[in-house]
C-alpha cells in the first residue's frame, strides 16, 4: 500500500515536470519571437521569416513567401482542409512593431525578459507578436490531439501594418494569390483587456492624416498686424480642439465608446527660421503647419468632416491649405459603412462566442476598434473580418513604455484559439452552399 502511493506520487511528480517543460518551451518560442528587432523603419523581416518558416516546417504546415515589394517579406502558411470546396479561414498578424525609446524602459524592449511575476517585457508583447505565435501554438496542440481541419487554415504574417499596411496587407488582399485562397472569415488583431472580459471588434476607425498650412507675410518680431502665418494657424488648431473636446466629452459621459466617435489629435508642429543654437527669435515667419492624426469610425458622416476642414479648419479666406495624407473611406463600394455584422446573420461571430465560452473565457460588448488594423483591406472586399487578441486582465499597452503580457495569460490564450480554429476549420453549414460567400 505504501510503494503504491509513493508511485503515484512519483508519477504526478514526473507529469508535472513535464508540464512544466513544456511551458517552458511554449514561452521560449514566443520569446524568441520578441527578440527579433522588426521596429520600424528598419525591421529585420528576413530574421523573422526565416524564425516563422522554421517554426512552420516543426509543424509539417505548408509554407510560401510572397515579396509584394521587395526587401518586404509577407509569410504565408497553410493547413490544408479535407473539403478544398468549403471557404478557408484566414488567421492574420503583422510582423513588424513600433520603435521603442530604449531609455525609458525597465527592460530592453527586444530582450524578452521575464520577471518574478510572470510578465514578458518586449515592444510586440501585445502588438501583435503574440497572436501570431498563439495561432501557431494552437495549431501544434490540435495537430497532437489529433484533429483534421476540413476547412482550409492559412496563416498570413505581413509587414508594414504599423505604417499602414500599404506595401503588406493591402497589396496581398488585392492580389491573385488571395483570390485563389478563397477566404471566408478573417481574424486579425484586437486589443488586451484590463477586465476578465476579452474584448472583440467587428469595424474600426479609418485613418484621415491631415496636414494644415497658413501662409502670411513674414515681419518683425515686434510687428503687430493681421493674418500672419501663425496667427491664422493658431486659430484653425483651437478650432480642431474645440472639435476634439466635443467628442471626448461624449465619451466622458458614457454617450458613446471611443470608437464610436471622431478622434483628433495633432502630432506635430512646424514652423519659424531655424538657427544652430534654436530658432530666429526676432522674425515672424511666413509659413506654420501642423499635423493631425485623424480618426473615423464608419458609423459617421465622413463628407461633413470634409466640408468642416475645408470651410473652418482650414478656409482659403484665411490662406489656408490642406493636404491629406493616407485617407481611407469608410464605404465600401456600395456606399454601406464597413462594418462586419455580429448578429445571426453572420455564423462566424456565433462560432466565435461559443468557442471563447467552451474554452472558459467571456466575451465583452462587441466594439468598433478605435485606431486601424489591417483587417480594413479584408472589410474592404467584403468579408467577415473579426478583429480579436486574447489578453484578459491586461493593461493596454500597445506603443507605450514597458509594454508586457504575462505568460499565464498568453498561454491561456493559446487555448482560446485552440477552440476557435477547431470551431472555423469544422464548420461546414449544411443549409447552404459550402463554397459560397453568401453564407457569410
Amino acid at each position: 500500500m505504501e510503494l503504491s502511493f509513493h508511485l503515484c506520487i512519483i508519477s504526478l511528480l514526473l507529469l508535472s515536470s513535464k508540464s512544466v517543460a513544456k511551458e517552458s518551451e511554449i514561452i521560449s518560442r514566443f520569446q524568441r519571437y520578441l527578440q527579433i528587432n522588426t521596429a520600424q523603419p528598419e525591421p529585420q523581416y528576413r530574421e523573422a521569416a526565416v524564425f516563422i518558416l522554421s517554426e512552420a516546417a516543426s509543424l509539417s504546415l505548408e509554407s510560401q513567401t510572397l515579396e509584394f515589394v521587395p526587401g518586404k517579406p509577407l509569410v504565408l502558411l497553410k493547413w490544408p482542409g479535407s473539403d478544398p470546396s468549403l471557404s478557408s479561414v484566414l488567421l492574420n498578424s503583422h510582423t513588424d512593431v513600433v520603435p521603442a525609446e530604449h531609455h525609458k524602459w525597465t527592460h530592453p524592449p527586444f530582450s524578452a525578459h521575464l520577471d518574478s511575476k510572470g510578465d514578458i517585457y518586449a515592444r510586440g508583447s501585445q502588438d501583435m507578436k503574440c497572436v501570431g505565435i498563439q495561432y501557431l501554438e494552437a495549431i501544434r496542440r490540435l495537430k497532437a490531439s489529433g484533429f483534421e481541419p476540413k476547412r482550409s487554415v492559412y496563416l498570413s504574417f505581413v509587414p508594414d501594418e504599423e505604417i499602414g499596411g500599404l506595401a503588406g496587407a493591402e497589396k496581398f488582399a488585392e492580389s491573385d494569390v488571395f483570390k485563389g485562397l478563397n477566404v471566408g472569415i478573417v481574424l486579425d488583431e484586437g486589443l488586451a483587456s484590463p477586465t476578465e472580459n476579452y474584448r472583440t471588434f467587428y469595424a474600426e476607425k479609418c485613418p484621415m492624416w491631415l496636414v494644415i498650412k497658413a501662409t502670411g507675410a513674414p515681419g518683425h518680431g515686434a510687428k503687430l498686424y493681421d493674418n500672419t502665418a501663425m496667427e491664422n494657424l493658431l486659430k484653425s488648431i483651437e478650432s480642431v480642439r474645440r472639435f476634439r473636446a466635443s467628442q471626448f466629452d461624449l465619451v466622458k459621459a458614457g454617450l458613446k465608446a471611443e470608437g464610436e466617435v471622431i478622434s483628433v489629435n495633432m502630432v506635430f508642429l512646424k514652423a519659424g527660421t531655424p538657427t544652430p543654437t534654436g530658432f530666429v527669435m526676432n522674425l515672424q515667419p511666413s509659413e506654420a503647419e501642423a499635423g493631425f492624426d485623424i480618426r473615423i469610425p464608419p458609423t459617421a458622416d465622413q463628407e461633413s468632416l470634409e466640408r468642416r476642414i475645408a470651410e473652418e479648419w482650414a478656409p482659403s479666406s484665411r490662406n489656408m491649405t490642406f493636404m491629406r495624407g493616407q485617407k481611407v473611406s469608410v464605404l465600401d463600394d456600395s456606399g454601406r459603412p464597413i462594418l462586419t455584422a455580429t448578429d445571426s446573420s453572420n455564423p462566424w461571430w456565433g462560432l466565435l462566442e461559443e468557442a471563447v465560452k467552451k474554452a472558459n473565457g467571456k466575451l465583452g460588448k462587441p466594439e468598433i476598434f478605435p485606431a486601424s488594423t489591417d483587417a480594413r483591406y479584408f472589410r474592404q472586399l467584403g468579408l467577415p473580418a473579426i478583429g480579436f487578441s486574447p489578453m484578459a486582465n491586461t493593461p493596454i499597452l500597445l506603443h507605450d513604455h514597458n509594454e508586457f503580457l504575462n505568460k499565464d495569460e498568453y498561454l491561456k490564450g493559446i487555448e482560446i484559439y485552440e477552440s476557435i480554429i477547431k470551431a472555423y476549420a469544422s464548420y461546414v453549414d449544411h443549409g447552404r452552399s459550402a463554397g459560397s460567400r453568401d453564407e457569410l
